[in-house]
């Protein structure tokens, strides 16, 4: 690996990036590249098609979020099963057990307080796993040691948590009375209860550009991710941020540069929100080539790209935090 360093390559420009990008430095040696299309989004293309049935998301607040954030406003949770009650929880893992799940994603809305709510469903949680067998992932939110030791003893195969950098990204996208410092006391808790945890670090949230990147990746450095997944502001229909431009495919692209250079030895990946059409096509490519070790949703040019880079292809119907399992040793 190059001894360029992630403060350099944050300070350049478009041009310079894209220069870098191409020479092929950071292309990843490793002879794969993972492929995700997990069920909550249907997903087509002439080499893959996803299930509908393997790995399913649940919203454990139904449509309901006490922040609606500027740029989600709950509209993400309307794409997911609801089961707002333990029993109901563990019913519906049951019934798509039964139909052929082979995990899901126990996520929801925030409470004021920025965390989801999974405390009070954390026995239905170990005895879907004991039970049932399904692999679990939990999107957190904030949350606290006990929480955290609590997902630990239940089981949890993952904890998915986003990081945010700036205190006025917070303030202003998540209408949250929290700060940068207790999504770091969360990334600690998580680790220090010995869960597998997957950080997510989401490009241009504040109003489409780059505030607060570098900080969260600064942030989650001083732990040990399991994986790292880089995902970007996307205009939602209907959500106060709808009309606001996305984050330029080179800067989504820088982002994942640097984050490549400070955790060379973790799986990264290019996650599944980000801007769609034109912009994912590049975005995409652009990732592939500063070292991506998996894409979600990847679009059909890339995947052509990645063939003509002699990459194995490999294609999975469970969520991209599956990689930090998937793949076992980095080939840098």
């Amino acid at each position: 690996m190059t001894q360029l360093s992630p403060q350099t390559v944050w300070c350049m420009d478009e041009e310079e990036l894209i220069n870098l990008l191409d020479a092929g430095t950071f292309v990843s040696k490793s002879t794969k590249i993972h492929f995700y299309a997990p069920s909550f989004m249907y997903y087509k293309t002439s080499y893959y098609c996803s299930s509908p049935k393997d790995f399913p998301t649940i919203s454990i607040t139904g449509k309901s979020c006490a922040l609606k954030c500027k740029h989600c406003g709950g509209k993400v949770l309307e794409t997911m099963y609801p089961a707002v009650k333990p029993e109901e929880l563990f019913e519906l893992c049951r019934r798509l057990k039964r139909n052929g799940a082979l995990g899901c994603l126990i996520s929801g809305g925030c409470l004021p307080d920025g965390s989801v709510p999974v405390g009070r469903f954390v026995g239905t949680i170990e005895k879907v796993k004991r039970e049932l067998g399904l692999t679990v992932f939990v999107h957190t939110g904030i949350i606290d040691f006990d929480i955290a030791g609590k997902l630990g003893n239940a089981k949890v195969d993952v904890a998915l948590i986003d990081i945010v950098g700036s205190d006025e990204t917070i303030k202003e996208i998540y209408n949250l009375k929290v700060t940068v410092e207790d999504y770091e006391n969360s990334l600690k808790a998580l680790y220090e209860a010995g869960i597998v945890f997957v950080p997510h670090v989401i490009v241009g949230l504040h109003h489409g550009k780059l505030k607060g990147e570098l900080q969260a990746l600064e942030i989650i450095s001083r732990y040990k991710p399991s994986a790292l997944v880089i995902i970007a502001f996307m205009p939602i229909h209907g959500t106060e941020m709808e009309k606001v431009d996305p984050p330029e495919p080179f800067e989504i692209a820088k982002t994942v540069l640097t984050a490549k250079l400070m955790f060379p030895q973790t799986p990264l990946v290019l996650g599944c929100m980000r801007p769609k059409g034109k912009h994912r096509i590049k975005t995409d490519i652009l990732a592939i080539k500063g070292g991506v070790n998996a894409v979600a949703f990847p679009t059909e040019e890339a995947i052509k790209f990645a063939e003509n880079q002699g990459y194995k292809i490999v294609f999975s119907s469970l969520c991209c935090s599956q990689i930090y399992t998937d793949i076992k040793d980095l080939d840098f």
